[in-house]
């Protein structure tokens, strides 16, 4: 390689080779860098304004800022101006320093208090010489500190114990039919009124099982309560009818007799003649051949 060298008088940059030829930092980085050094103080250089200068994306912007403010070279920091707004005020440094942080006034140091206890009150009022002053009172002793209870973990509390009931015990065995139905107490506690809703209504628990285990979707099923608590508020079925009133049973036919004049077969409650064989003043008559015999 030859470089034709020709030496600049204006509009010229100096790049130091620790950024030309840096190590880590992408050839983005290291062009946006060489940009950002070159354009005067004031200049806005935000991913926006960047991006309307350059080629590259607003993505790989972001990307070669980040690379340039960990090597050092790029520093950005928020800052609220006199009309309340919130901008981003950005330094460049044309020598890295990944030690550098920024510079935090020092906080004013408070005034110390005046102790009474080494610090005599000057009165104006002259005191007399032959009163003594008064004993200091003992120091008091230090209050006993009184032990603190121990901080709980945080921990949510335990769920409530689960009551045995035929609806929490449906529930808890549908995972028998498909492990992913595994519910926890709490869950098999919300979802307990609905399932004793639809056992209220006459539905058998082998067929609430059964609904809710039907024509599951595939893979992983991320929340199980609410898969279940969807069918059974949408798949609720109605409360039955009344059961139509019972017909009144038709009385038994009357037993069968046998006349002991004409020997026919008919039906009566008690044993006696066929009509024919009787008479209408109730006297035995001929023995009729009539086929009006019942």
């Amino acid at each position: 390689m030859t470089h034709v060298r020709h030496r600049h008088t204006t509009h010229f940059t100096v790049v130091g080779n620790h950024l030309a030829q840096h190590p880590t930092l992408s050839s983005t980085a290291i062009g946006i860098a060489v940009r950002i050094q070159s354009l005067p103080d004031g200049t806005r250089v935000g991913i926006r304004a960047l991006a309307e200068r350059l080629p590259e994306s607003e993505y790989k912007i972001a990307a070669a800022l980040k690379e340039l403010e960990a090597a050092g070279y790029l520093r950005r920091s928020r800052e609220r101006t006199a009309g309340q707004r919130i901008v981003t005020r950005t330094t460049y440094y044309e020598c890295p320093d990944t030690e550098r942080r920024p510079e935090r006034p020092a906080r004013p140091a408070r005034p110390a208090r005046p102790d009474h206890r080494t610090h005599p009150i000057h009165s104006t009022h002259p005191q007399p010489v032959d009163n003594p002053a008064p004993p200091p009172h003992p120091p008091a002793a230090p209050p006993t500190p009184t032990p603190s209870p121990p901080e709980s973990p945080l921990v949510s509390p335990p769920p409530p114990p689960q009551e045995r009931t035929p609806a929490a015990d449906l529930l808890a065995g549908l995972r028998r039919s498909d492990a992913r139905l595994a519910l926890s107490v709490r869950e098999i506690t919300q979802l307990t009124p609905a399932v004793e809703t639809w056992l209220a209504r006459g539905v058998p628990a082998e067929q609430v099982s059964r609904t809710l285990t039907a024509t599951l979707p595939g893979g992983i099923i991320v929340r199980a309560s609410a898969l279940l608590a969807h069918r059974l508020t949408e798949w609720l079925p109605p409360v039955l009818p009344p059961d139509p009133p019972a017909k009144a049973a038709a009385p038994p036919p009357a037993p069968f007799q046998e006349c002991p004049h004409c020997e026919r077969v008919f039906r009566s409650p008690s044993p006696g003649r066929c009509r024919d064989c009787r008479t209408p003043s109730g006297t035995e008559g001929h023995r009729g051949t009539a086929p009006g015999c019942t």
